[in-house]
């Protein structure tokens, strides 16, 4: 059994529902209530997942071993489909997770004023500018690239949900909106939020 440390709503939200996607087992523990969460991860970010053993951290080489160990057609074997799929998820992981930690960076760290508002702003008009490239990427199609469900559209609809959070105005596509109806409607993220939601309760 894997076990997963994880924070509510953060980017192991992704990690964990890819995991129930495999059809795979997982303890998973809230960093805040883990003593020995520091000597895993010193960095202290989240998703850590032990496997058999092994610490393994960085939400992409996570999400990378997860498919590689658990052969799926969420990552194709070899040709331009890996490719298609690996590029997806360095860019949901590198690109638009850092475009949304910008906004927690300037809440946790500049006091509330006129200054403060137009940073927020204007990283929410370049989060818009990455939805607008995940919007043209999806089209037509259900997910962002192709029929199949990939760990890229589930990593990139739990950063969708962080909007929420600030008071600024992040304009998602109709595509994009489609594309994260079909992943949070789907039973392994609901049963991922369900976790999440009764450890949050038992606490």
């Amino acid at each position: 059994m894997y076990k997963l440390y994880y924070l509510p709503g953060a980017c192991s939200l992704a990690t964990q529902t890819i995991i129930h996607e495999l059809g795979l087992p997982v303890e998973i523990v809230n960093k805040t209530q883990a003593p020995e969460f520091a000597e895993l991860n010193p960095v202290g970010t989240v998703p850590v997942l032990i496997d058999n053993g092994e610490v393994l951290r960085e939400g992409a080489a996570v999400m990378l071993h997860l498919l590689e160990s658990n052969r799926s057609a969420m990552l194709p074997a070899d040709g331009p489909q890996r490719r298609r799929a690996i590029q997806s998820i360095m860019f949901a992981n590198a690109t638009m997770h850092p475009a949304y930690s910008r906004l927690f960076f300037l809440t946790q760290n500049m006091e509330d004023s006129p200054a403060r508002s137009a940073a927020l702003q204007a990283a929410a008009d370049n989060i818009s500018k990455l939805w607008q490239v995940v919007d043209n990427q999806v089209g037509d199609k259900p997910f962002l690239d192709s029929d199949q469900l990939s760990a890229a559209d589930v990593m990139l609809t739990v950063y969708s949900r962080w909007g929420q959070y600030f008071p600024v105005n992040i304009t998602l596509g109709a595509n994009s909106e489609r594309m994260i109806a079909n992943v949070s409607n789907r039973p392994s993220f609901q049963r991922a939020l369900a976790a999440e939601q009764a450890q949050s309760e038992a606490a």
